[in-house]
């Protein structure tokens, strides 16, 4: 397996412990609950103004959960393809423009709206990727 696809391996990997850590936080304990049981007690109850088919409560942990299931899906699909067919992945620009293009877009957010320990994760994994398309960019 060639360098750049050993990059993106650890990449996804770090992506995917991401995600399934904030989904174990999602549904177990309290990490995610706000701090003042107030205010979730008013998320339980109170309705979006889209509709009254759910609660801020729900519509929070469904968010966090399908959060949870993208950076699953991203670490798995590349650590899968980064082992078994990495010619197919490092071999098509669309596939590593939407890899990259995903974790720029979390940088973001991390950076934007999150804490640090998620941002610093997403970093290593952007920095692991970039590596991989620099390796990319020499050997052609």
């Amino acid at each position: 397996m060639p360098l750049p696809a050993h990059l993106i391996a650890a990449s996804a990997l770090v992506i995917l412990l991401l995600g399934l850590l904030h989904l174990w936080f999602t549904f177990a304990g309290r990490r995610l609950h706000p701090r003042s049981d107030a205010l979730r007690q008013a998320m339980e109850t109170e309705h979006p103004v889209l509709t009254r088919g759910t609660t801020m409560w729900k519509a929070w942990v469904g968010f966090n959960a399908s959060h949870s299931f993208g950076a699953m899906l991203y670490g798995l699909v590349y650590g899968y393809l980064a082992f078994a067919a990495p010619a197919v992945l490092l071999g098509s620009p669309f596939l590593l423009a939407v890899g990259a293009g995903l974790l720029v877009g979390y940088l973001v957010l991390g950076k934007r709206y999150w804490f640090s320990a998620p941002f610093r994760g997403i970093l290593l994994a952007a920095l692991l990727y970039a590596g991989a398309l620099v390796q990319l960019a020499g050997v052609t």
